[in-house]
């Protein structure tokens, strides 16, 4: 196996239990493996929440480590996937003074090019919304940043993989053993 370091995404389908993020960051910290970003959302079924962990790692590394958090009581279910394997999307808020707004045609332009949407407008300040693949973001970042940028925020990565996981299946299972 390889000793390259990749990309992976975690995806770590769980109850709701205090505690328990806790014991999955120790997993990674007692590896010294940083995590990239992190997102905690509802999934398709009531009452079991998705984790969406980012990491760079070792393919070894990333089997160890989805196999701890595997073992964890209020895990339902974990996976990994690469890049390649996921179609991911990131979001980033920009606020920028109002009046390069006004008078900098080339800022309306580099929104208009990379797709981004003006959130809010007023006199003081602008606020500009981008979704996409992380190199877009960051191309739209290193762009505005000679304009200079207020403020600055970048959520966590949101994924879903290409193939099918059959999660929906262990879900619903899941949801039916426990209301029984």
């Amino acid at each position: 196996m390889s000793k390259k370091t990749n990309k992976y995404t975690v995806s770590v389908y769980t109850e709701d239990s205090v505690g328990l993020l806790n014991r999955i960051s120790a997993i990674f910290q007692r590896r010294h493996i940083n995590i990239e970003s992190f997102n905690s959302s509802m999934t398709e079924i009531e009452s079991v929440q998705r984790w969406t962990i980012l990491i760079l790692t070792t393919e070894v590394q990333i089997k160890k480590i989805v196999g701890q958090i595997n073992k964890q009581i209020e895990v339902i279910k974990a996976y990994y996937h690469t890049d390649e394997e996921t179609i991911y999307q990131e979001s980033c808020l920009f606020k920028i003074k109002s009046s390069l707004l006004f008078d900098d045609r080339q800022i309306q332009n580099i929104i208009k090019e990379s797709n981004a949407v003006i959130v809010t407008v007023n006199p003081e300040f602008f606020v500009i919304e981008k979704s996409g693949r992380t190199h877009e973001l960051d191309g739209l970042y290193e762009k505005l940043s000679n304009y200079g940028i207020l403020q600055y925020v970048r959520s966590a990565r949101i994924a879903v993989t290409k193939a099918p996981l059959m999660i929906s299946e262990i879900l619903t299972d899941f949801k039916k053993n426990k209301n029984e």
